[in-house]
This record gives structure tokens, C-alpha cells and sequence, in this order.
């Protein structure tokens, strides 16, 4: 069974919220206006009501009980106000004295009208008539056989003093059709709302989801060998974050993915020349195209070749140890400047036959610091060796220790040799990258200054090139120990 998509869920999750909110405001919204509707109705029925107490209550009469001798004109604009109030409310009128009597000229309408008729309960009027001669204002409503109906109930004035009550009566669904016409419009704008709402989301999620598309297609062809591809860095702050991380992984792997075959280039190359050279110079022994008495100048150049190789191993090696995050590092505290001085004695027959003018520039007070004492020999070696290689017959070599600050303490190896070429300069702690390849005598692994890089990045320190014009200079620091009490710490 596939598995959805982002894009799907969603959608599906943004439209189901959105259906319930407007699903709910559809609700609040019918019964506010249902309410609304209902005391507006109930409102005007009053208003009615009291318009009519007004007429019945200020006629030209002694009192209520003289109405039924009121002229005919007068007693027309009363049946016609009541006419008028069922012709718009489908409701009818009564007015009734103090002892609940009603006026005789309302019954037309009662006589019209069989369910109006049906509803009229004499009993019910006489049980609101006493809370109305009280001067209250009633409006209720009571269940009759013909369902709901509503009662508004005015008191009746005449003189500041209350006479009778004037009652509206009208059934439920009548005040209940003026607001069920509001749910088919209210549904069909909610409807609407959510169709709206879904389109618009659909084309959100589709350009939030784009990105993660993107990354899974990119992701494949990265999984095929593939890393030239990028994905945009479009959308919210998060998918934007996504999209860079992303991409910036992409070229870390593309630059790694270039460095492996790169190195594995090199390391051909570098073996393949060793390798070529004793199969030439041993096959050229047996079939006897080198004379006897040579072959134990060309075999002088096969041993080279095998320790040649045998470095080229070495340093492979050791490579591997240092990329190995388990491996971990030896830490004590030595005298850096004694160190010096050790690695010095090992080169003094090379820096003898070159006759160089070697400067140590070195405290006879112990400096003290916190390394892994064969690695850190190691990268002396490593520069020493370099300084040498490169420095002309009768040149300067100069090593140094100087106190960066109260914790670090930076060694500077400096040689007046052929320098390092600009160009070069960027790629000289690149693995098997030779600097020196088109203008200096001489050959090596292109490890050294690589093993030297990752030593010193292992310690959390660093190793740099300061100068390349005039001959090379390249520093690298330490840790400072504290020394308390003759005890290093």
C-alpha cells in the first residue's frame, strides 16, 4: 500500500481543521442570529402591543367599560391596527379588562382563523392577567395542541392607572420562519469558505512540500553518484534552513567525493612510479641489458624505491590512525624546547651536508607544554625535514618557540629557500599535493605536511603557513602547561 504524501496529509489535515472551524462559527453564528431574530420579533410584537393600549386606553370613553360604545370610526381604527398586526405577524390581539373580559370586537379574527381559534385558552390569558395588572411586562411561551405559541402581554393604561392588558399571541414556526431562511445562506457561505479555503491551501502545501520533493529527487541522485544537483532554499524559515543544510552537505560530499578520486589518482600515481622503476631497473638485471658491474648501482635505486614505498605506506597509515576519531591521544607534558633540540641532533648530518646556518631561537628554561609527545616530534620532523629539502646549500634554517599568550605557545620552523608559489600556497596540506613539483630537486609522499595539518587539528591547535616568498615559514602552536611547585600540570 503507498504511503501518502506530505502534500496529502496535509491538505487533508488543513481543510479537516478548517471544516471544523467554520463548522463551529456556522453554529455560534445560526444561534446568535436565531436569538438575535427571536427578540427582534418579540420586540416589535411589544411594540405593537403597546400602540395598542395606547389607542384602547385614550379614547373619548369614561373607561374601558364604555367601549363597547365607541363610535364607529373610532372602533374601525382599532379592528384595523389589529388587522394590521395579523396581516404582518400572523399573530391576533385580545384586549380584556381588569376581571379578564374580553372586548367583543377582537373575536372576528378568531372566528377567521380555526387554529388561532384552536390556541385561544381563556384560562391561560386569566393567569397572566394578574402579574400584568401589576404593571409587569409578559412574554412567554406555552405548548398547545397546535405546538408553540408566544404571548406578549402589555398592561393596558388609563390615566397613570392600569386597566386591563392588551395580549399578542402567534405561533412559534411563524417567529422561527423569519430566521430559518439564515441556514441554507449561512451553509452555502460556509461552503464556499472551506472550497476557497482548500484551494488556497492546496497551493500552499504544494509550494511548502516542494522543497522535501526536491530533496528526496536530489537524495536519489546523490544515492546514483551524482552530487551536482541543489535544491532551491525557498519557503518558511525551517524548510529555508532544511534546504540550505541540505545543499551544504551536497558539497561537502561532492568535495569528498572529488578528494577520493583525487587521492586515489595520486596514490596510483605515486605507486605506479616506484613500482615501474623496480620492475624496469630488476627486469633490466635478469635479461642482462644492465651489465654486471652497474647492477649494483641500479639495485642502490630499487632499495630507494622500496623505502620510497615504504614511506609512502607509512604515511598512509598513519593517516588512517588520525582520521580514526577512536584512536585517542597520548597526552603529557614535555619540554617543547629539549624536544627541539632532539629532533635537531637526528638532522645533523643532513644540515651538515648542506652546510646550513642553523638558528635556534630557544629558551634554555624549560617550556612546558600539553601534547602527544610522538605525534608532535612527528610534525617537527616533518617541517625540519622540508626546511632541508628546500633550503639552498650554504642557507638559513631557524626555529623558534614564543609565548602567543598565557595559554598557547606557537614553534615557527623559517628556511631562506625556493618558497612556495602562490598558487601553491592553497594546496600545500592537500593529500599528495607537491608545491615543489615543476622548480625543486628532489621527491616525496605529499603526506607530511597533510600528517602534520591533522596532528595539530587533533591537539585543537593549528598549523599555518606565514610566509612563502622569501623561503617558507610555517608555525604551529601548543598548549601551555602550569607549572606549580616544580610539578606540571
Amino acid at each position: 500500500m503507498p504511503r501518502p504524501s506530505t502534500f496529502a496529509k496535509l491538505l487533508q489535515v488543513y481543510i479537516m481543521v478548517i471544516a471544523v472551524c467554520v463548522t463551529m462559527l456556522t453554529g455560534i453564528f445560526y444561534f446568535t442570529m436565531r436569538d438575535v431574530q427571536t427578540q427582534n420579533r418579540m420586540n416589535a410584537l411589544k411594540a405593537q402591543a403597546y400602540d395598542i393600549a395606547y389607542l384602547s386606553g385614550n379614547l373619548e370613553t369614561g373607561g374601558i367599560e364604555a367601549a363597547l360604545g365607541l363610535s364607529t370610526t373610532a372602533r374601525q381604527m382599532l379592528a384595523n391596527k389589529l388587522r394590521s398586526v395579523y396581516d404582518e405577524y400572523s399573530a391576533y390581539c385580545l384586549v380584556v379588562d381588569r376581571s379578564g373580559t374580553v372586548i367583543s370586537y377582537f373575536t372576528s379574527i378568531l372566528q377567521e382563523n380555526e387554529e388561532l381559534r384552536s390556541t385561544y385558552d381563556p384560562q391561560y390569558i386569566g393567569r397572566l392577567l394578574s402579574s400584568v395588572l401589576q404593571g409587569e411586562e409578559v412574554v412567554t411561551q406555552m405548548e398547545t395542541t397546535q405546538g408553540p405559541m408566544f404571548t406578549v402581554a402589555v398592561p393596558l393604561t388609563r390615566s397613570g392607572v392600569v386597566q386591563g392588558a392588551v395580549y399578542i399571541q402567534t405561533a412559534a414556526q411563524v417567529v422561527r420562519a423569519s430566521y430559518e431562511g439564515l441556514v441554507s445562506k449561512v451553509a452555502l457561505v460556509a461552503l464556499l469558505s472551506v472550497l476557497v479555503a482548500a484551494l488556497l491551501i492546496s497551493v500552499y502545501t504544494s509550494l511548502l512540500s516542494r522543497p522535501l520533493r526536491e530533496i528526496a529527487h536530489t537524495s536519489t541522485s546523490m544515492a546514483a553518484g551524482d552530487f551536482s544537483h541543489r535544491v532551491s532554499e525557498l519557503g518558511t524559515r525551517e524548510m529555508y534552513d532544511t534546504a540550505v543544510a541540505f545543499n551544504t552537505m551536497a558539497a561537502k560530499l561532492s568535495q569528498t567525493e572529488q578528494m577520493r578520486r583525487d587521492f586515489i589518482a595520486n596514490l596510483s600515481h605515486e605507486l605506479r612510479s616506484p613500482m615501474t622503476n623496480i620492475q624496469g631497473f630488476i627486469q633490466g638485471i635478469l635479461d642482462g641489458t644492465i651489465p654486471e658491474n652497474e647492477s649494483r648501482h641500479y639495485l642502490n635505486i630499487v632499495l630507494d624505491e622500496t623505502k620510497r614505498l615504504s614511506k609512502l605506506v607509512s604515511g598512509l597509515l598513519n593517516l588512517s590512525r588520525l582520521e580514526n576519531r577512536d584512536t585517542p591521544l597520548e597526552m603529557t607534558t614535555l619540554d617543547i624546547n629539549e624536544l627541539i633540540r632532539l629532533v635537531v641532533i637526528t638532522k645533523m648530518n643532513q644540515i651538515e651536508e648542506k652546510k646550513i646556518d642553523l638558528r635556534l631561537r630557544v629558551s634554555e628554561e624549560p617550556s612546558p607544554v600539553r601534547c602527544d609527545r610522538d605525534q608532535i616530534e612527528q610534525v617537527l620532523i616533518n617541517l625540519v625535514d622540508n626546511a632541508i629539502k628546500f633550503t639552498p646549500e650554504g642557507g638559513v634554517i631557524e626555529i623558534s618557540t614564543d609565548p602567543m599568550n598565557a595559554e598557547t605557545l606557537a614553534v615557527t620552523v623559517r628556511d631562506n629557500g625556493i618558497g612556495i608559489l602562490k598558487e601553491d600556497a592553497g594546496f600545500i596540506f592537500d593529500r599528495f599535493y607537491k608545491g615543489d613539483k615543476a622548480h625543486a630537486p628532489g621527491g616525496g609522499t605529499g603526506l607530511g605536511l597533510s600528517i602534520s595539518k591533522m596532528i595539530m587539528e587533533k591537539h585543537g591547535q593549528s598549523l599555518e603557513l606565514l610566509d612563502s616568498t622569501d623561503g617558507a615559514a610555517f608555525r604551529f602552536t601548543l598548549q601551555r602547561a602550569q607549572v606549580i611547585g616544580g610539578t606540571d600540570k
